[in-house]
Protein backbone atom coordinates (compact mmCIF):
# COMPACT_ATOMS: atom_id res chain seq x y z
CA UNK A 1 0.00 0.00 0.00
CA UNK A 2 2.61 2.19 0.89
CA UNK A 3 3.64 2.06 -3.09
CA UNK A 4 0.50 2.36 -4.03
CA UNK A 5 -0.06 5.61 -1.94
CA UNK A 6 2.95 7.04 -3.14
CA UNK A 7 1.81 6.49 -6.83
CA UNK A 8 -1.52 8.17 -6.31
CA UNK A 9 0.46 11.26 -4.72
CA UNK A 10 2.88 11.74 -7.75
CA UNK A 11 -0.52 11.32 -10.22
CA UNK A 12 -1.60 13.94 -7.81
CA UNK A 13 1.36 16.42 -7.37
CA UNK A 14 1.80 16.30 -11.79
CA UNK A 15 -0.60 18.68 -12.63
CA UNK A 16 0.56 21.01 -10.12
CA UNK A 17 4.24 20.75 -11.30
CA UNK A 18 3.77 21.35 -14.44
CA UNK A 19 1.82 24.53 -13.55
CA UNK A 20 4.68 25.34 -11.57
CA UNK A 21 7.14 25.16 -14.66
CA UNK A 22 4.63 26.75 -16.65
CA UNK A 23 4.83 29.68 -14.33
CA UNK A 24 8.27 29.79 -13.65
CA UNK A 25 8.83 30.32 -17.80
CA UNK A 26 6.74 32.81 -17.90
CA UNK A 27 8.14 36.41 -17.30
CA UNK A 28 6.51 38.89 -14.44
CA UNK A 29 8.27 39.20 -11.25
CA UNK A 30 5.77 41.08 -9.18
CA UNK A 31 6.27 45.13 -9.21
CA UNK A 32 4.73 45.07 -5.75
CA UNK A 33 7.29 43.38 -4.04
CA UNK A 34 9.76 45.31 -6.02
CA UNK A 35 8.34 48.15 -4.32
CA UNK A 36 8.49 46.92 -1.21
CA UNK A 37 12.01 45.98 -1.56
CA UNK A 38 13.08 49.14 -2.88
CA UNK A 39 11.61 50.88 0.25
CA UNK A 40 13.28 49.12 2.75
CA UNK A 41 16.68 50.09 0.84
CA UNK A 42 15.32 53.51 0.27
CA UNK A 43 14.32 54.16 3.97
CA UNK A 44 18.34 52.55 5.01
CA UNK A 45 19.38 55.48 3.37
CA UNK A 46 18.43 57.65 6.37
CA UNK A 47 21.59 58.52 8.64
CA UNK A 48 20.47 61.22 10.76
CA UNK A 49 18.52 62.26 7.81
CA UNK A 50 17.07 65.83 7.76
CA UNK A 51 14.17 67.30 6.59
CA UNK A 52 13.82 68.57 3.06
CA UNK A 53 17.16 66.54 1.72
CA UNK A 54 17.15 63.79 -0.43
CA UNK A 55 18.85 60.41 0.73
CA UNK A 56 20.22 58.14 -2.16
CA UNK A 57 19.72 54.65 -1.41
CA UNK A 58 21.83 51.27 -2.80
CA UNK A 59 19.90 48.45 -4.07
CA UNK A 60 21.66 44.60 -4.58
CA UNK A 61 23.60 43.40 -6.98
CA UNK A 62 21.09 41.51 -8.53
CA UNK A 63 19.10 44.79 -9.32
CA UNK A 64 22.00 46.74 -10.51
CA UNK A 65 20.72 49.69 -12.61
CA UNK A 66 17.68 50.51 -10.57
CA UNK A 67 17.98 53.66 -8.51
CA UNK A 68 16.39 54.45 -5.47
CA UNK A 69 16.57 57.55 -2.95
CA UNK A 70 13.98 59.17 -0.42
CA UNK A 71 12.84 62.46 0.80
CA UNK A 72 11.69 62.56 4.14
CA UNK A 73 9.22 66.12 4.60
CA UNK A 74 6.37 67.34 7.09
CA UNK A 75 2.89 67.12 5.47
CA UNK A 76 1.74 70.51 6.41
CA UNK A 77 4.94 71.65 4.57
CA UNK A 78 4.03 69.37 1.23
CA UNK A 79 0.81 71.03 1.17
CA UNK A 80 1.75 74.76 2.03
CA UNK A 81 5.30 74.83 -0.21
CA UNK A 82 5.48 71.56 -2.29
CA UNK A 83 8.91 70.66 -3.93
CA UNK A 84 10.71 72.77 -6.73
CA UNK A 85 12.54 69.92 -7.30
CA UNK A 86 13.11 65.84 -6.70
CA UNK A 87 14.77 64.24 -8.93
CA UNK A 88 12.60 64.24 -12.31
CA UNK A 89 9.45 65.27 -10.07
CA UNK A 90 8.10 68.89 -9.30
CA UNK A 91 5.52 69.26 -6.82
CA UNK A 92 3.12 71.95 -6.84
CA UNK A 93 1.66 72.98 -3.84
CA UNK A 94 -1.92 71.78 -2.47
CA UNK A 95 -1.18 68.26 -2.95
CA UNK A 96 -2.48 65.86 0.51
CA UNK A 97 -1.94 62.11 1.72
CA UNK A 98 -4.61 60.24 3.00
CA UNK A 99 -4.90 59.01 5.96
CA UNK A 100 -3.09 62.21 7.06
CA UNK A 101 0.55 61.65 9.04
CA UNK A 102 2.90 63.87 10.35
CA UNK A 103 5.70 63.01 8.70
CA UNK A 104 5.76 61.11 5.07
CA UNK A 105 8.54 59.94 2.75
CA UNK A 106 8.57 60.32 -0.93
CA UNK A 107 10.23 56.79 -2.24
CA UNK A 108 11.46 57.58 -6.28
CA UNK A 109 12.24 54.87 -8.17
CA UNK A 110 14.27 54.85 -11.34
CA UNK A 111 14.15 51.68 -12.68
CA UNK A 112 16.17 51.99 -15.92
CA UNK A 113 16.62 48.86 -17.64
CA UNK A 114 14.56 46.55 -15.88
CA UNK A 115 11.20 48.50 -16.75
CA UNK A 116 10.44 46.26 -19.50
CA UNK A 117 10.83 43.45 -16.98
CA UNK A 118 8.12 44.79 -14.01
CA UNK A 119 6.30 46.55 -16.55
CA UNK A 120 5.93 44.69 -19.78
CA UNK A 121 3.34 46.91 -22.28
CA UNK A 122 2.81 44.44 -25.38
CA UNK A 123 2.40 47.11 -28.81
CA UNK A 124 4.48 49.85 -27.12
CA UNK A 125 8.40 50.76 -26.97
CA UNK A 126 9.80 52.58 -23.91
CA UNK A 127 11.31 55.88 -24.79
CA UNK A 128 12.41 56.71 -20.99
CA UNK A 129 12.76 54.79 -17.83
CA UNK A 130 10.04 53.84 -15.45
CA UNK A 131 10.05 56.75 -12.94
CA UNK A 132 8.44 55.71 -9.82
CA UNK A 133 6.94 58.33 -6.40
CA UNK A 134 5.21 56.53 -3.98
CA UNK A 135 4.45 58.17 -0.45
CA UNK A 136 5.01 56.08 3.04
CA UNK A 137 4.36 57.09 6.68
CA UNK A 138 7.45 58.14 8.25
CA UNK A 139 7.01 57.36 11.49
CA UNK A 140 9.58 54.84 11.89
CA UNK A 141 12.44 55.17 9.41
CA UNK A 142 13.25 51.25 10.38
CA UNK A 143 10.45 50.15 8.91
CA UNK A 144 9.43 47.38 6.22
CA UNK A 145 6.38 46.27 4.11
CA UNK A 146 4.50 49.48 4.77
CA UNK A 147 1.78 50.43 3.00
CA UNK A 148 1.28 53.93 0.50
CA UNK A 149 -0.35 56.13 1.45
CA UNK A 150 -2.51 57.96 -1.37
CA UNK A 151 -0.99 61.26 -2.80
CA UNK A 152 -3.43 64.22 -4.21
CA UNK A 153 -2.79 67.14 -6.28
CA UNK A 154 -5.36 69.17 -6.54
CA UNK A 155 -4.72 72.80 -7.67
CA UNK A 156 -2.00 71.94 -10.15
CA UNK A 157 -1.14 68.44 -11.57
CA UNK A 158 2.58 66.94 -10.28
CA UNK A 159 5.15 67.51 -13.38
CA UNK A 160 7.44 64.11 -13.94
CA UNK A 161 10.66 66.07 -16.70
CA UNK A 162 12.05 63.08 -17.86
CA UNK A 163 15.57 63.26 -18.57
CA UNK A 164 17.29 60.61 -20.39
CA UNK A 165 14.90 59.47 -23.20
CA UNK A 166 14.87 58.28 -26.80
CA UNK A 167 14.58 60.21 -29.81
CA UNK A 168 11.49 59.78 -31.17
CA UNK A 169 11.33 58.03 -34.94
CA UNK A 170 9.41 59.10 -37.61
CA UNK A 171 6.28 59.14 -38.18
CA UNK A 172 5.45 58.12 -34.43
CA UNK A 173 3.72 60.23 -32.07
CA UNK A 174 5.18 59.59 -28.05
CA UNK A 175 2.74 59.25 -25.06
CA UNK A 176 2.82 59.62 -21.36
CA UNK A 177 1.77 56.43 -20.00
CA UNK A 178 1.43 55.52 -15.47
CA UNK A 179 0.69 52.89 -13.56
CA UNK A 180 -1.54 52.51 -10.57
CA UNK A 181 -0.61 50.78 -8.06
CA UNK A 182 -2.19 47.26 -9.44
CA UNK A 183 -0.10 47.81 -12.54
CA UNK A 184 -2.89 49.12 -15.00
CA UNK A 185 -1.90 51.38 -17.15
CA UNK A 186 -3.15 54.99 -18.38
CA UNK A 187 -2.16 56.88 -21.48
CA UNK A 188 -2.05 60.28 -22.05
CA UNK A 189 -0.54 63.20 -24.35
CA UNK A 190 3.03 64.29 -23.54
CA UNK A 191 2.26 68.06 -22.01
CA UNK A 192 5.95 69.90 -23.98
CA UNK A 193 8.93 67.72 -25.13
CA UNK A 194 9.84 65.32 -22.53
CA UNK A 195 7.30 66.63 -19.99
CA UNK A 196 4.49 64.83 -18.04
CA UNK A 197 2.03 64.96 -15.48
CA UNK A 198 0.27 63.61 -12.84
CA UNK A 199 -2.73 64.19 -10.00
CA UNK A 200 -1.39 60.73 -7.60
CA UNK A 201 1.61 58.54 -7.18
CA UNK A 202 2.69 55.52 -9.60
CA UNK A 203 5.20 54.85 -11.96
CA UNK A 204 5.45 57.12 -15.10
CA UNK A 205 6.92 57.03 -18.46
CA UNK A 206 7.13 58.00 -22.25
CA UNK A 207 6.13 55.40 -25.00
CA UNK A 208 5.33 54.86 -28.77
CA UNK A 209 3.59 52.58 -30.39
CA UNK A 210 5.51 49.67 -31.94
CA UNK A 211 3.77 49.14 -35.11
CA UNK A 212 5.48 48.96 -38.64
CA UNK A 213 4.98 52.23 -40.57
CA UNK A 214 2.11 51.46 -43.31
CA UNK A 215 3.45 51.70 -46.58
CA UNK A 216 3.87 54.98 -49.09
CA UNK A 217 0.88 56.13 -51.29
CA UNK A 218 1.60 54.52 -54.43
CA UNK A 219 3.50 51.62 -53.31
CA UNK A 220 2.25 48.06 -54.40
CA UNK A 221 1.84 45.83 -51.51
CA UNK A 222 3.57 42.27 -51.65
CA UNK A 223 3.50 39.64 -49.87
CA UNK A 224 6.81 39.03 -47.81
CA UNK A 225 9.36 36.46 -49.10
CA UNK A 226 10.18 33.89 -46.91
CA UNK A 227 13.64 33.94 -45.47
CA UNK A 228 16.12 31.24 -46.57
CA UNK A 229 17.21 28.32 -44.56
CA UNK A 230 13.73 28.66 -41.98
CA UNK A 231 12.09 31.89 -40.81
CA UNK A 232 9.48 33.41 -37.75
CA UNK A 233 6.76 31.01 -39.35
CA UNK A 234 8.72 27.80 -38.71
CA UNK A 235 10.07 28.66 -35.39
CA UNK A 236 6.53 29.40 -34.84
CA UNK A 237 5.39 25.95 -35.79
CA UNK A 238 8.70 24.18 -33.84
CA UNK A 239 7.60 25.68 -30.68
CA UNK A 240 3.96 24.56 -31.37
CA UNK A 241 5.40 21.22 -32.25
CA UNK A 242 7.12 21.30 -28.72
CA UNK A 243 3.85 22.48 -26.87
CA UNK A 244 2.13 19.75 -28.70
CA UNK A 245 5.19 17.16 -27.76
CA UNK A 246 5.18 17.93 -23.97
CA UNK A 247 1.19 17.56 -23.87
CA UNK A 248 1.36 14.49 -25.23
CA UNK A 249 4.00 13.39 -23.14
CA UNK A 250 2.30 14.55 -20.01
CA UNK A 251 -1.05 12.48 -21.12
CA UNK A 252 1.14 9.35 -21.98
CA UNK A 253 2.52 9.67 -18.60
CA UNK A 254 -0.39 9.73 -16.74
CA UNK A 255 -1.79 7.02 -18.89
CA UNK A 256 1.31 4.74 -17.83
CA UNK A 257 0.93 5.23 -14.00
CA UNK A 258 -2.51 4.64 -14.46
CA UNK A 259 -2.16 1.69 -15.77
CA UNK A 260 0.37 0.76 -13.44
CA UNK A 261 -1.55 1.73 -10.32
CA UNK A 262 -4.35 -0.52 -11.56
CA UNK A 263 -1.80 -3.33 -11.84
CA UNK A 264 -0.39 -2.67 -8.33
CA UNK A 265 -3.87 -2.29 -6.64
CA UNK A 266 -5.05 -6.42 -8.58
CA UNK A 267 -1.28 -7.90 -7.42
CA UNK A 268 -2.22 -6.61 -3.69
CA UNK A 269 -5.90 -7.67 -3.83
CA UNK A 270 -4.62 -11.23 -5.44
CA UNK A 271 -2.23 -11.90 -2.58
CA UNK A 272 -4.88 -10.80 0.31
CA UNK A 273 -6.29 -13.91 -0.91
CA UNK A 274 -3.81 -16.13 -1.34
CA UNK A 275 -3.01 -14.75 2.30
CA UNK A 276 -6.71 -15.76 3.87
CA UNK A 277 -6.85 -19.10 2.03
CA UNK A 278 -3.58 -19.74 3.61
CA UNK A 279 -4.83 -19.25 7.07
CA UNK A 280 -8.32 -21.09 6.16
CA UNK A 281 -6.70 -23.80 5.54
CA UNK A 282 -3.95 -23.87 8.49
CA UNK A 283 -6.96 -23.65 10.50
CA UNK A 284 -9.37 -26.02 9.37
CA UNK A 285 -9.70 -28.69 12.06
CA UNK A 286 -11.30 -32.11 10.37
CA UNK A 287 -11.16 -33.40 6.83
CA UNK A 288 -14.14 -32.83 4.69
CA UNK A 289 -16.26 -34.60 2.92
CA UNK A 290 -19.42 -33.95 0.85
CA UNK A 291 -22.41 -35.56 0.86
CA UNK A 292 -24.45 -34.78 -1.78
CA UNK A 293 -24.71 -30.98 -1.89
CA UNK A 294 -23.37 -30.96 1.65
CA UNK A 295 -19.64 -30.59 3.09
CA UNK A 296 -19.59 -32.06 6.77
CA UNK A 297 -16.11 -32.57 8.60
CA UNK A 298 -15.24 -36.35 9.22
CA UNK A 299 -12.48 -38.10 11.10
CA UNK A 300 -9.80 -40.41 9.79
CA UNK A 301 -9.82 -42.68 12.27
CA UNK A 302 -10.84 -44.49 15.14
CA UNK A 303 -9.25 -43.40 19.12
CA UNK A 304 -9.36 -47.25 20.17
CA UNK A 305 -8.78 -49.89 18.77
CA UNK A 306 -12.06 -52.78 19.42
CA UNK A 307 -10.75 -55.75 21.25
CA UNK A 308 -12.64 -59.60 21.94
CA UNK A 309 -13.20 -60.15 25.55
CA UNK A 310 -12.63 -63.79 24.82
CA UNK A 311 -11.25 -65.98 22.62
CA UNK A 312 -14.30 -68.15 21.98
CA UNK A 313 -15.79 -67.33 18.55
CA UNK A 314 -19.35 -68.82 17.74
Amino acid sequence: MGLYGSLLMLLLLLPLMLSVKIQAQSPGTSARSLDRLLQDYAYKAFMNPKTGLPYDGEVPSNLTGIKVSALRLRSGSLYTRGVDSYKEFEIPVGVTEKPYVERLVLVYQNLGNWSLSYYPLPGYTYLAPVLGLLAYDAFNLSATNLPELSLSASDRPILIKFQDVNSVPVGSTPQCVSFDLQGSPLFSNVLSENVCSTVTQGHFSIVIASVAPSPAPGTPLSPPKPKAGGGGGKKNNSKVWKIVGSVIGGVALLVLLCFLISCIHKYNQRKKIRQMETAADVGEALHMTSIRDTRAPTAMGTRTQPVLEHEYVP
